[in-house]
């Protein structure tokens, strides 16, 4: 499948169009690029490897393997997995959730307010029932994880679905939340349909 390509002032994300929207980025500072949960789609990591000097690959979910080992070996560079820190980079890592079978991180990026997340949050379809532009993950919904909460960004990354810019990645991550309960509901009648494909 074909990646839609989103270029933004953090550098690129990619969104693999397929039910699942395995979305990917590359974040640039000072001319060294960091690959979050990459997918390798030819034309994406061809504009991806022109924004600078590749740095590291950054896998922020333990089962969000992707294609990122195999990429850090083809750039001869590391591959982080579900880190505790990045040092000598402008990102914050902030433990979402750390369970059995889950280990999550995202990356917050103070100097752009940028939040990148992994699997907590997305705004791929099946994570958004109703009008909010981002939604949280099902498995999450009745208990979610309350280390995303504090932070207003102006961008937010998600690994499903497209990012959200400007006013719309705050109000998308207020929403998650707020409406994690709220839409039980509606996301029980609509599951069936889903798991369609419909």
């Amino acid at each position: 499948m074909p990646a839609r390509l989103d270029e933004h002032p953090l550098g690129l994300s990619w969104t693999i169009d397929e039910t699942m929207a395995r979305t990917s980025h590359a974040l640039v500072h000072d001319g060294r690029v960091w690959f979050v949960d990459p997918v390798a789609d030819p034309e994406a990591l061809q504009r991806a490897e022109s924004l600078g000097e590749p740095a590291a690959v950054v896998q922020l979910l333990d089962r969000h393997g992707r294609d990122g080992p195999a990429l850090a070996a083809r750039l001869g560079i590391p591959c982080l997995e579900v880190p505790d820190a990045v040092p000598e980079t402008p990102f914050e890592v902030v433990k979402v959730v750390d369970v059995p079978r889950w280990h999550e991180r995202a990356l917050w990026w103070p100097e752009r307010r940028a939040l990148v997340v992994a699997e907590a949050v997305g705004t791929a379809r099946f994570y958004r029932f109703g009008p909010a532009p981002a939604g949280m993950h099902l498995l999450l919904r009745l208990t979610p994880p309350g280390a995303l909460r504090r932070f207003e960004p102006e961008h937010l990354l998600p690994g499903h679905g497209r990012p959200l810019h400007g006013p719309d990645a705050a109000t998308g991550l207020r929403a998650a939340y707020d409406r994690s309960r709220r839409d039980l509901p509606r996301v029980v009648r609509a599951l069936p349909a889903m798991l369609r494909g419909g």
